[in-house]
Formats: structure tokens, sequence, C-alpha cells
């Protein structure tokens, strides 16, 4: 496991891989057959990303050395690769990965534009590859959908189960939890539409904190709310600044990130955290905490309570697409008793529950969760530590403080060029978001947001370009437009 954790996409598209490189990939695959196995193994090793698409394969006799199996077991185990559409064979150069239907068949345009080449790097989007383990989950779930099938099949705050495994993980932390407190959603932002709608009338202010995610605005508008900007320094929360605000507009919602904010990555101390618990109960404002980054501490610390810990009115909001996997579409609500009934009316109004395989693949997840975890926070530490390196190395003149967790690094630059950077980063081929994207009220144009949730080498190429951009753009002051104007979505 410790192997695979540190593996990154071993080749480059095109390359060879040795059977070495195959050998460490593949870890300690099951036996039983062997030849079904090392196919398992290579074919999730494809899609993932850790064999790079048109890499060779290592020969069947190579191969069979190193792995100490048979001839046959190889032979056999890239037949299924190439039945299953995950190689294919070209007479007299060897057997070369691909993926059934090709990539552009996965690919969402309104995402970001297809790029046939694959020169481009989208940092835009803090969200990565599946780690090992994800797949195995979802195959463990399809062994236990059939007991499923006999009933309806909806359920509308989601499966016991999981809604039981969710409780057990507050629990861990220090939040004694009732699975009745918790209702299963598709994502986080599903989570805060239905927690706006719940408890949002047209008119009532919303405290929301600047920069932030640019999709939650949009959610507590869509509920008719007024936005009161909480804006966050370099040393997160100003706690004597927000109290006076919330004097003065008595919000009826705090929409708060305090674990990894996005985009600036601060942990909001357990001291932070019973201050703004105080000051948002004397207005009885009702604190709506996004969770979705909270199990990624990097670092070698202790992590904070959650915020319900210190606010027993908070609405929590998880996710295991930011944890995980953003293809795993499920998220969750924990609230407090009195609230759950009007949060249930509000979810049945958008939906009638998350597809049954997806919650299983989670309760499957989150029954273990650390081993996948570990996997996971070793990928991201290393590829944090890389984008750190890189951006010292390349744009000194660069700031930043590097979080203990999370998935992005928000810098800022010497000048307020942050629009300009970001649309020559483009043309470039390293799409990357500009800080007045986080904007609740405008301003941010000194910096961009950078995710680390790419290869080493993605990163790698990706700040090469975003500092040929700053050497050509860093002393144009304005820009006409934002980049990404084209109907592009942020997904994460």
């Amino acid at each position: 496991m410790a192997e695979i954790a540190n593996c990154e996409t071993v080749v480059c598209m095109g390359a060879m891989i040795s059977a070495r490189q195959v050998a460490t990939v593949v870890g300690d695959f099951d036996r039983s057959p062997a030849y079904a196995g090392l196919a398992d193994a290579l074919r999730t090793a494809i899609g993932d990303g850790r064999i790079a698409l048109q890499s060779r394969l290592p020969s069947e006799r190579d191969l069979t050395d190193v792995l100490s199996v048979s001839r046959t077991t190889v032979t056999r185990a890239y037949a299924e690769l190439r039945e299953a559409g995950y190689a294919e064979a070209r007479r007299g150069a060897g057997t070369f990965t691909r993926v059934p239907h090709g990539r552009e068949r996965a690919h969402d345009r309104l995402v970001a534009p297809y790029d046939p080449t694959g020169n481009t790097v989208d940092l835009v989007c803090a969200a990565g590859a599946a780690p090992p383990g994800v797949l195995a989950a979802y195959q463990a779930a399809l062994d236990d959908l059939p007991a499923h099938l006999g009933n309806h099949g909806y359920f509308p705050t989601g499966l016991p189960a999981l809604r039981e495994v969710i409780a057990a993980c507050y629990d861990a932390q220090g939040l004694p939890t009732d699975p009745d407190q918790v209702i299963i959603t598709p994502g986080a932002q599903s989570a805060g539409a239905i927690t706006a709608m719940a408890l949002l009338s047209a008119g009532e202010r919303a405290l929301v904190e600047t920069p932030v995610y640019p999709n939650t605005p949009q959610v507590l508008r869509r509920a008719g709310a007024r936005l009161v900007p909480l804006p966050l320094g370099p040393a997160g929360w100003d706690l004597e600044s927000a109290a006076a605000t919330v004097r003065q507009t008595a919000p009826a919602v705090a929409y708060l990130i305090p674990d990894f904010q996005n985009p600036t990555g601060a942990l909001m101390s357990d001291a932070d955290r019973a201050g703004m618990a105080d000051l948002l109960a004397r207005t009885r404002t009702v604190p709506v905490i996004d969770e979705a980054e909270r199990a990624l501490l990097l670092d070698d610390r202790a992590m904070p309570l959650p915020f319900a810990a210190y606010s027993a009115d908070t609405v929590s909001l998880g996710s295991a697409s930011k944890t995980f996997w953003g293809g795993l579409r499920v998220g969750w609500i924990r609230a407090p008793h009195h609230l759950v009934p009007r949060l249930i009316q509000a979810r049945l109004s958008l939906d009638l529950g998350v597809a049954v395989l997806e919650q299983l693949t989670l309760t499957r997840i989150l029954s273990d969760p650390e081993p996948l975890l570990a996997v996971q926070r070793n990928r991201l530490r290393t590829q944090r530590d890389h984008l750190v390196a890189l951006l010292g190395d390349q744009l000194p003149q660069w700031r930043f403080t590097v979080p203990a967790g999370g998935l992005v690094l928000w810098c800022e630059l010497p000048a307020p060029a942050a629009v300009a950077v970001a649309a020559e980063a483009e043309r470039r081929g390293a799409p990357v978001a500009p800080g007045p994207t986080f904007a609740v009220e405008g301003g941010l144009g000194r910096h961009i947001r950078i995710p680390w949730t790419r290869s080493v080498e993605d990163l790698s190429t990706g700040v090469a370009r975003i500092a040929e951009a700053w050497s050509h753009a860093g002393h144009v002051e304005h820009a006409t437009a934002l980049p990404g104007t084209d109907g592009r979505v942020m997904v994460a």
C-alpha cells in the first residue's frame, strides 16, 4: 500500500513502462487466479492514470520474470486487457495502453474545453483522479446491491447503513451524533442548496466569507438571501470584525468553511470556533458549516473539533467528492433534531434520494476509511509540497501561506494582475482561477488559486507555463474579462 501511495503517473504519454514499474504499480495483486488479478490491477492503474495512455507495456517475458508468474499468466492478463478495451496490440511494436472509446468520451466540455492533444494542464478544477481503492469499493458495493433490488429503491433521507457510519464518523471526532440527524444528498453543493431553501426567506441576510468558493454565493442568492461579506485576512477570521458585522446585520445564517477554507486554505482554531459560535448565538444566526475538505489534513497535527461541538444549532455539510473522488456524488447534512423536518421537506422538493449503488459504495469506504484516506493524504501531501517548491523556485515574488491540508494554494501577486496572468496562462495551456472569481463583491485582483490535485508531472508543466504567463503579463494591471467566461462552470 505504501508503494502505491507514493506513485504518480509513472510514465508520460507514448513512453515505455518497464516491468519493474509495472510491478510497483500493481503491488500485491490477487493471485487466485493470477491472470485475472493482474489484469484487474493493470486495468485499474490505466483507468486512474498511474499508467499513462499510449504507454507501451513490457514484454510478456520481462513481466513474467519480475512478477514471478508464468508466461501464460501474463499472456492471459494482456488478452483480458485487450478484450476490455484497456490495451491494444500493434504489430511489431508491442502492447499499448488505452481506455475504452478514448478519453474524449469521458470528458465534459462544460467543465473545460476538450484538448485532443492532451497538452492542457487544468489548474482551475481542484479535484483529482480517484485514488487506488475506490474501484474496489464500487465492486464490493455491487455485491451488496442485490439485497436492495427487491424493494422500491427510494431512500429520501439516505440508506440507514450509510447514515449510521456517517454518524459514527462524527462520534469519532468528538461530536456525538444520532443517525436520525443525518440526511444523504448528491454532494455538498446540493446539501447547501437544501439548507438554504429550508432556512432562508427572500430578503433575509446570509453572512458569507470572501474570498469564497464561487458556487456558495450563487446558492444563497437563489434562495433569495442578501449577502453580507465577511472578509478573510492572511491570518483567517477576524472575530472582532466579525462580531461588529453580525451585530449590525443580524444575519439569518452564516455560511462558513472553517476546515481548509476554499480558496485560502485557512483552518479555524478551537478558540476561534468557540468565539464565532458565541457571537452567532447572540443574534440567533444559524451556522451552516461546509466540511467538504475536513478529512484532508496533511500535516502532523491535531484537528480542531467540528464546529457543531461549539454550537448545537449548527447545520454541517459533508461530502465524499472532495475527499475521495468527484465522481462519487454523495454528500450529507448533519443537523440538530429540531431542524431535520424542515430540511427533509426542502430536500423532497428537489429530488427523492441518491443512487443506491453510490450510497453502498460510500458505506463500504466509511466503514473503514483510514486505508484509503492514508493513500489519498500521502498523494496530496506529495503534490502540495511539490507545488510549494515549484512556486518558490520559479515565482519567488509570489506570496502564500502553506495550508495544513485541503486542496489549494492561495497566492498573492506583487501587482493586481491576476486576471491578465490567468488569461495568458490559459492561452499557454495552463488555465487557472484568478482571485476575482472568488470575491463576493469584487476585488482580489492580486490573487490566484492553484490546486495541488494534479500529478507532480502536471504541476511541473503547469507552473512553468504560469511563470511564463507572469513574465509576459505580470505588468498588466487590468483586463477586460475573466478567463473562463465561455460557459464553463467551476465544480471544485
